[in-house]
């Protein structure tokens, strides 16, 4: 779980400090730095497991060169920053396996990491430059501080000791030290004191030293590494969502959709069957009864939902019965339904941990319905008032919108607005950088800040979306509905 992310130099993001609880609405107009939040955070998750340059070459460029690293790095004008950095607070599972199959258990799970990284040239002018580590830290967070750096409303008897758990004396499983070519990563063992940490040349490692941890030496740095790994950026593809599944398919929910169909059979398998004993029909079917109830406050006219077994071709087939009995297959179905079901399944799911990022979570959705979206999403959610476990699963959710019917829906301590301001960088320059506010009176808020909270007038456009016209609108003979006697009493605020 991600409680907290700190980001500097990385695209437009600069000086960015954004708290998350289990649910996170981040709200704002086009082009000021929602998607680039998301990239970030998709960024760290690729490092965890790939090399610097694969994992900067996996992160959207909205410049389309993602050939040259340099576009990660915030810039003005030609001139780019010389370092980004990010720090990561986060709560980690308190088991796991690594590589190689071992298991590892995390000697304390609240933990801080730190990473600082910069453009490195290469001499052959043909080639582009690299990333080079310039400091990589892990860090415990004690219990004691736990409160103070989980800010969000929870049970503390109940949750949170049920995920924040461990001691230790010695603070870094991973440290930096020295300077120039001299800088070393340092990864130290569980045990503390004793035991010589592994010392790694900064210079030349082609990925993060949390990336390449093992049960054996450090448990701790690789469930941290399972953690920021299981922080995943779903994109809903309607024809990866429509298409069936062989009976050999993976059974976890792809990012985008694929696998739905083996998802699903597996979920009801499971829950029909305790160990080698034979499959309860009547428990497989309570799953994709749950499932339809749930979808039919998207859709009145849902009887059912059920996977289609093929043996003759071993083909799976998510399909719907409507009320008149008429099946409908997945390609059949709307994109907005496909996309419910598919979170859907995601909240049944136990084996799903860690964060799930979704842009425009709106989309294919009639405007009435929303609230059932938005509902589901915290569904998914963990519980912070009751014990972390199989039934309440750590994960957490953040979404990005611009919609007002959105930001309406959500609950108020939920939401972070993202706006541009111009800042004055070391050279006297002018650029936009995102900043992040919230509303006042919400945990969000820091203290009496007040350039933390959200200026009211920045709230209008969501609450009252239909702006006057101008006078050459005016002059137009076509008239907006929204323009219509009868309609203008309907709304809030008359234009």
């Amino acid at each position: 779980m991600l409680t907290r992310l700190q980001i500097s130099g990385f695209k437009n993001l600069v000086d960015v400090d954004v708290r998350f609880g289990p649910f996170t609405c981040v709200i704002g107009p086009n082009g000021v730095g929602k998607s680039n939040l998301f990239d970030a955070i998709r960024f760290l998750n690729a490092l965890a497991s790939q090399t610097l340059m694969e994992a900067a070459a996996s992160v959207r460029d909205q410049d389309s060169r993602t050939a040259d690293v340099r576009n990660l790095f915030h810039r003005v004008g030609g001139r780019y920053a010389e370092r980004m950095s990010f720090a990561a607070e986060m709560i980690v599972p308190r088991k796991a396996v690594d590589d190689l199959g071992q298991e590892a258990e995390a000697s304390i799970t609240f933990l801080r990491y730190s990473l600082e990284l910069a453009y490195k040239e290469i001499d052959d002018s043909l080639t582009p430059g690299a990333l080079e580590i310039m400091k990589e830290e892990l860090v415990h967070i004690p219990q004691r501080a736990a409160g103070k750096h989980l800010p969000f409303p929870h049970k503390v008897k109940d949750w949170r000791k049920s995920v924040v758990r461990g001691q230790r004396r010695v603070p870094f499983f991973i440290s930096a030290e020295g300077e120039g070519g001299s800088r070393v990563i340092k990864l130290h063992q569980d045990g503390g004191s004793s035991g010589r940490p592994l010392r790694r040349p900064a210079a030349n490692l082609p990925r993060t030293v949390l990336s390449a941890a093992n049960a054996a030496e450090s448990p701790t740095v690789v469930a941290a590494r399972r953690e920021m790994e299981a922080w995943r950026m779903l994109q809903l593809e309607p024809s990866a969502l429509r298409r069936p599944d062989e009976f050999a398919s993976p059974t976890r929910l792809g990012t985008d959709g694929s696998h739905l169909p083996a998802t699903l059979y597996r979920l009801a398998r499971n829950s029909g069957r305790k160990g080698n004993g034979p499959l309860k029909e009547d428990k497989a079917a309570q799953i994709y009864s749950r499932i339809a109830n749930r979808l039919h406050e998207l859709i009145d006219d849902v009887y059912d939902v059920n996977i289609d077994r093929d043996e003759k071709r071993e083909i799976l087939t998510l399909c719907v019965k409507d009320g008149e009995g008429t099946l409908h297959p997945a390609r059949a179905l709307s994109d907005g339904t496909l996309r419910f079901l598919a979170l859907a399944v995601l909240e049944m799911d136990p084996e799903v941990q860690g964060v799930l990022c979704l842009e425009e979570p709106e989309n294919g959705i009639h405007p009435a319905r929303i609230p059932a979206i938005l509902q589901l999403l915290r569904d998914i959610a963990v519980d912070t008032s009751e014990p972390a476990g199989l039934d309440n699963p750590l994960r957490q959710v953040i979404v990005n919108t611009h919609s007002p019917a959105v930001l309406l829906q959500v609950p108020e301590d939920s939401v972070v607005f993202v706006k541009p301001i111009e800042v004055v960088d070391d050279h006297d320059q002018f650029f936009k950088a995102a900043r992040f506010h919230y509303l006042p009176g919400t945990w969000r808020a820091k203290g009496d800040n007040e350039s933390d909270l959200v200026a009211y007038g920045d709230l209008l456009a969501y609450l009252n979306p239909a702006l006057p016209k101008n006078s050459q609108e005016e002059a137009a003979e076509e008239r907006r509905v929204v323009d219509r006697d009868d309609i203008q009493l309907l709304l809030p605020f008359s234009s």
